[in-house]
């Protein structure tokens, strides 16, 4: 192993430990971005730039970016990309192994707005009716709906959801979100309903592995049941239910904050359900309604059309 890469071994593994201990960020996270460190790394290889993380410039950065658009990787995933690079720099100066970042005045690609889907009322009415049967699968998809759209969760939530984080009397959920953070969240009685039922008839019949009494979803095999399992019981419940509209869990997140907004909730409180850091997050669901609205108008004002 050369010098360099030695280097970018010892420099990765230290923000690795970082992500862990200091931003308690997930494992999904620190893999995403030792691959965007990666991707850097292949980057500067390929220009034959033998050179260590300590001296790289904003310049070889840019050129990054650069092929990427070439190759025709996609605003989103080049915005991913630039973003575990930033965080890696940035790690790098607050250690004080460097005193600016190379990537912090760099832009990101401009990114298009895109409006998330939703169900209509009408919708989430036929997939829980579909699920209203007899059986211990249906019994468990239709909480699961109900948790999704009753509480706007996200599906890692869901599928990390302890009993000791739901409170039935007081009616909601301590739901630990993204980086940790954990946040209250009202649920509704027929979630709550589909809770006990679900406790009742399927998870009491389920042999739990230890380690995982105190989850609420399990798999057959005693263990939590895995977000694959629940966009697959999801896609499921829609194609039952006849929906035409492309379903996965945060269909229903967005739904649940869609349907609080039509209902004339607060912005900030629905920000604040949904655990979202910044207000700017939760208004592309202001675009949305007005989005709504405007098809309304044109739908059904007189005045609407020429």
């Amino acid at each position: 192993m050369s010098v360099h890469a030695a280097e970018w071994e010892k420099q990765i593994r230290g923000f690795l430990r970082y992500l862990r201990l200091e931003r308690s960020g997930s494992e999904n996270t620190r893999k995403a971005y030792v691959h965007d460190i990666g991707i850097l790394q292949k980057s500067l290889i390929s220009r034959k730039q033998d050179i260590g993380p300590k001296q790289v410039t904003s310049t070889q950065i840019n050129e990054l970016l650069r092929d990427l658009t070439e190759t025709g990787i996609a605003p989103h995933s080049q915005a991913r990309i630039l973003s575990g690079i930033k965080a890696f720099f940035s790690f790098l100066v607050f250690e004080d192994q460097i005193s600016d970042s190379p990537a912090a005045l760099i832009q990101g690609p401009v990114l298009p707005r895109k409006l998330p889907s939703f169900l209509e009322v009408h919708e989430v009415d036929k997939i829980l009716e579909c699920l209203e049967i007899d059986g211990a699968d249906a019994i468990r998809d239709k909480m699961i709906v109900e948790l999704l759209y009753g509480g706007g969760l996200r599906v890692s939530e869901l599928s990390n959801l302890l009993i000791t984080q739901i409170y039935t009397e007081a009616s909601y959920l301590r739901v630990t979100g993204k980086n940790n953070k954990e946040r209250l969240v009202p649920i509704g009685e027929e979630a709550l309903n589909a809770i006990q039922k679900y406790k009742d008839l399927v998870r009491s019949s389920i042999h739990i592995k230890p380690g995982f009494s105190d989850h609420l979803l399990l798999n057959k095999a005693g263990k939590n049941l895995s977000r694959i399992s629940i966009f697959n019981i999801v896609v499921r419940a829609g194609k039952m239910a006849g929906i035409k509209k492309k379903i996965s869990p945060h269909t229903f997140r967005h739904t649940f904050a869609t349907h609080l907004l039509e209902g004339g909730a607060d912005l900030r409180l629905i920000q604040e359900m949904l655990g979202h850091e910044s207000i700017t997050t939760t208004e592309i669901y202001t675009h949305l309604d007005m989005q709504y609205l405007q098809q309304v108008i044109r739908e059904f004002h007189p005045r609407a059309k020429a």
